[in-house]
C-alpha cells in the first residue's frame, strides 16, 4: 500500500476538510489536524500532509490514528525507515488494530525484512480475519520472500472468498498460481482480474508474459494505479505497490 489501507477517512469528510469546513464528531485539535492531514493526502499531497501531521503528533504522541496516517504518508514518499518507526508507534498504543500491522509488514518487505513482514502480516489477520486486505498482504510477503508459495495461494484465495468482487485479489492469486508454476490456473486468475478492471496494465503485462507475448521482467514501480481503482477516486486508497514487487 500498499497497502494497506489504513487510517482511511471518509469521502466526503476529506472534501469537508479541503473546503475548510467544521466536520461533525471532531473536536479536539489532534483530530482535526489529522484530518487536515488526512484531507491533503486525499488529495494526492503526501509531502504537505506529512508536514502537517509532524507538528501535531509532537505535540500529541498518542494519536493511533495520527500515526497510521503517517506511516502511509511515509510509504508513499518511499521513506520506508520512517514508515516502519510510525507504524511501531501505533502497534504500541493500539496492539490489537491490525492496520499499522500490516503496514509495518509492507515497510518490512521493502526493507527486506521478510520474516518479520510475514509474522506482522499474520498477526493482521489474526486480529481481524475478515478483511481481505490482510489475507492478501500475508500472500506477498510470502511473494516477496520467495517461498511458501502454497501458502501464499491460500492466503490469496481467502482473500478472493472474502471479495470477490475486487480485481486486485484475483491478481494476487495469478501471480501465487504463477508462482506455483500453474500457468493455466494463473492465466485463468489474471484473465478475471482484467474482466473486473480491464486497463490494468501491470496484470495485462502479467498475462502477455503467460501467454509468451511479453518478457518476464521487474514491472516499474509506479504510484499512480490505485487499489480500489474502479470506485470514485477519491474514495480510493493509496497505490498498489504489491503489483509492482519483483
Amino acid at each position: 500500500m500498499t497497502d494497506v489501507d489504513a487510517a482511511r477517512v471518509a469521502p466526503d469528510r476529506a472534501r469537508q476538510q479541503a473546503a475548510g469546513e467544521k466536520q461533525p464528531g471532531l473536536s479536539s485539535p489532534t483530530e482535526l489536524g489529522v484530518a487536515r492531514a488526512a484531507a491533503l493526502f486525499e488529495r494526492v499531497d503526501p509531502a504537505a500532509a506529512a508536514q502537517h501531521l509532524e507538528p501535531i503528533l509532537a505535540a500529541d504522541p498518542r494519536s493511533t490514528a495520527g500515526w497510521i496516517l503517517m506511516a502511509r504518508i511515509r510509504l508513499v514518499l518511499d521513506e520506508v525507515d520512517k514508515a516502519l518507526d510510525a507504524a511501531n508507534r501505533a502497534i504500541d498504543l493500539a496492539q490489537e488494530d491490525p492496520r499499522p500491522l500490516a503496514i509495518a509488514s509492507r515497510a518490512l518487505t521493502l526493507l527486506g525484512r521478510h520474516e518479520e513482514a510475514v509474522t506482522m502480516a499474520y498477526r493482521a489477520v489474526i486480529a481481524d480475519p475478515k478483511n481481505p486486505l490482510w489475507h492478501d498482504r500475508v500472500a506477498w510477503s510470502l511473494l516477496a520472500a520467495d517461498r511458501q508459495y502454497a501458502d501464499a495461494e491460500q492466503a490469496a484465495r481467502t482473500a478472493v472468498g472474502l471479495d470477490p468482487n475486487e480485481a486486485h485479489y484475483y491478481f494476487t492469486h495469478g501471480v501465487a498460481l504463477d508462482a506455483l508454476g500453474h500457468s493455466d490456473q494463473a492465466r485463468q486468475a489474471f484473465l478475471k482480474s482484467l474482466q473486473l478492471e480491464p486497463e490494468n496494465p501491470v496484470a495485462q503485462h502479467r498475462l502477455a508474459v503467460l501467454n509468451g507475448e511479453a518478457v518476464r521482467g521487474p514491472e516499474k514501480k509506479k504510484r499512480g494505479w490505485k487499489l480500489f481503482g474502479r470506485k470514485d477516486s477519491a474514495a480510493s486508497g493509496p497505490a498498489r505497490p504489491e503489483e509492482f514487487l519483483p
